[in-house]
């Protein structure tokens, strides 16, 4: 990244708080009771699948919809009732939306013009620097990669010094590599300029490679907030848990303890986990680990007191990805298990058919506050937007 406008861009943005922020729409209430503190210059990720309520969550704060309840508050100022264009707030969105007649450098200097800010070319020729493409300054949207246009659209939305910048699923467009680079460049911009960035995104991986914090939305609220290893290697529901990443979950019943660790049994066999790492600690409960968490074992595995061992089990599936191999292993009462196993050596280490027990260490097992997902939670493919169309609502 370049850094020759680091000076000019190192004022930092401001806190945002959601306070009861409730949305309804005829027959639907797309965000229930939403109260949110996003610190001033943090990059704050809010992830969840589509109608989760993420999108109107940022269309409230951009001011492009009126909160049915509750109150917006940008630096401590309420931002409530404030017309879009009033609030020191911009949205970099999918779709790019420069001017396609006006040269790269005047569609970033086009809002500084309009406002009759200082320096317009000046300050966009700095904002171009940031993104590393003042170089083409005096070419055309349709001259530029999808790349560098989401490049200029971020130019254009910085140079204004929101306070807030709103990023609206902006890599949806971009191929996988491209849309991995882009995701290191604009972290490298957020850390420079010292904004604070508000990212809606459906992505787990762009959300975890960028964001500080991330917010898993479910249904109108949010279901767990927190640093991205934090909610990857300790999910507290069965949503958060399928959601970001996958997740081994495994039905059992507490059968006692001690001040550190719980004891479980169930059909596949006994399972025990940290009493820290759990929601709950008596009666049925969820408890789970990732699939990279598990090795194979083409026998039973010594005792070990710090290691779960479940099995045996048959290899169902068997899919090399090159980095690692994927295995579906039958366990019995325990349904389908995941493993993901890292190639270190050549090829898959096991195969087809053949009959494995599971182990992993049970510092790496999770216990869930609830017991099981709604169908079709995950994959429901309706949104807010879509819904306040049909009801004539929408901007």
């Amino acid at each position: 990244m370049a850094k020759a406008a680091h000076g000019s861009f190192a004022e930092a943005g401001a806190d945002l708080e959601l306070v009861g922020i409730q949305k309804r729409f005829p027959g639907f209430t797309a965000i229930e009771h939403l109260d949110l503190t996003i610190p001033a210059g943090s990059f704050f990720a809010l992830l969840g699948p589509s109608g989760c309520g993420k999108t109107t969550t940022l269309r409230l704060v951009a001011g492009l919809e009126d909160p049915t309840e509750g109150k917006i508050l940008l630096g401590g100022t309420d931002v409530t009732a404030l017309k879009p264009h009033k609030r020191p707030v911009n949205t970099v969105f999918q779709s790019y939306a420069l001017f396609p007649h006006m040269t790269i450098l005047e569609n970033v200097a086009f809002g500084l013009r309009r406002r009759a800010i200082g320096d317009p070319v000046g300050k966009a020729h700095e904002a171009l620097q940031l993104v590393e493409l003042d170089h083409v300054a005096d070419r055309k949207p349709a001259q530029l990669s999808g790349g560098q246009q989401q490049r200029v659209a971020l130019a254009r939305a910085v140079v204004n010094r929101p306070a807030l910048l709103l990023l609206d699923e902006p890599l949806g467009a971009l191929d996988l590599k491209l849309r991995r680079q882009m995701q290191f460049e604009l972290k490298q911009i957020q850390q420079e300029v010292g904004l604070t960035f508000l990212h809606v995104t459906h992505d787990q991986e762009e959300a975890m490679t960028m964001a500080d914090t991330v917010a898993v939305m479910n249904k109108g609220r949010i279901e767990q907030m927190g640093a991205p290893e934090e909610l990857y290697e300790l999910p507290k529901t069965v949503f958060v848990a399928n959601f970001l990443g996958q997740s081994n979950l495994f039905t059992v019943d507490v059968d006692g303890g001690t001040d550190q660790v719980i004891h479980t049994v169930s059909p596949s066999g006994k399972i025990s986990l940290p009493r820290r790492r759990s929601e709950r600690d008596s009666g049925t409960i969820t408890v789970g680990v990732r699939p990279e968490k598990l090795r194979l074992h083409q026998s039973a595995p010594a005792f070990d007191a710090a290691v779960n061992v479940i099995g045996p089990g048959r290899i169902t599936d068997v899919s090399f990805i090159g980095v690692s191999t994927q295995y579906a292993v039958e366990v019995p009462g325990a349904g389908t298990v995941q493993v993901f196993a890292q190639n270190v050596e050549a090829g898959p280490a096991a195969k087809l058919g053949d009959e494995v027990w599971l182990s992993w260490f049970i510092e790496h097992t999770f216990g869930l506050a609830d017991d099981h997902l709604e169908t079709g939670a995950i994959t429901a493919d309706f949104s807010t937007q879509a819904i306040a169309t049909q009801a004539g609502l929408a901007e």
